[in-house]
């Protein structure tokens, strides 16, 4: 009966290491959750730096300055996606768009 105790003891500081890594395992999960939600929506924002209403305008006035062709006709495009991104809260893609019609701009 002596051993009971002692095994006990045992059993119980087992089931507390057991407990104290489930804890930092939830810990690292719940940083980890949080790093990747906050990820993409800083991504967004760095995208969308350039998508405004002023950049746009200067887009169109450089769009329509170019010589016709090829390049404007993509930058037409490029343009008038990065407004419907714009009007349907797509920062991300309107800056994407909004930068391709700056590249087709300056002859890329």
């Amino acid at each position: 009966m002596s051993q009971i105790p002692a095994m006990s003891l045992a059993l119980a500081q087992e089931q507390e290491k057991e407990g104290n890594v489930m804890t930092k395992l939830l810990g690292v999960i719940a940083i980890a959750a949080v790093a990747f939600a906050v990820t993409p929506a800083q991504a967004a924002k760095h995208a969308a730096g350039g998508c405004s209403s002023a950049n746009l305008e200067k887009t169109e006035t450089a769009i329509e300055n170019m010589a016709d062709g090829d390049g404007k006709f993509v930058a037409q495009k490029e343009i008038a996606a990065a407004q419907d991104s714009l009007l349907n809260g797509k920062m991300g893609a309107c800056g994407a768009h909004l930068n391709k019609a700056m590249d087709a701009t300056m002859g890329k």
